[in-house]
């Protein structure tokens, strides 16, 4: 399995949740705090059951949301 994590631009969500419902893992939730906007922001929950799928960062209407993938190793022919 590919392991993944995200980062969100917390000044740039408005917690709008399309992320936490595009999540086929269920690891994004709202956090518990504010952005400087007065919106609850998306964060990552469950960074060990991230895959790196995209589906988060794709249905972001604000691109608050980078998506970084583990480097896969290649073996020489």
């Amino acid at each position: 399995m590919t392991q993944g994590t995200i980062v969100v631009a917390s000044e740039l969500c408005k917690g709008c949740e399309l992320c936490v419902a595009a999540c086929p893992q269920e690891c994004l939730g709202l956090s518990p705090s504010f952005n400087t906007r007065g919106y609850r922001f998306a964060e990552l929950r469950s960074a060990e059951k991230c895959t790196g799928c995209a589906a988060c960062a794709l249905v972001c209407p604000d691109t608050a949301i980078a998506v970084l993938r583990e480097a896969r190793s290649h073996r020489a022919a």
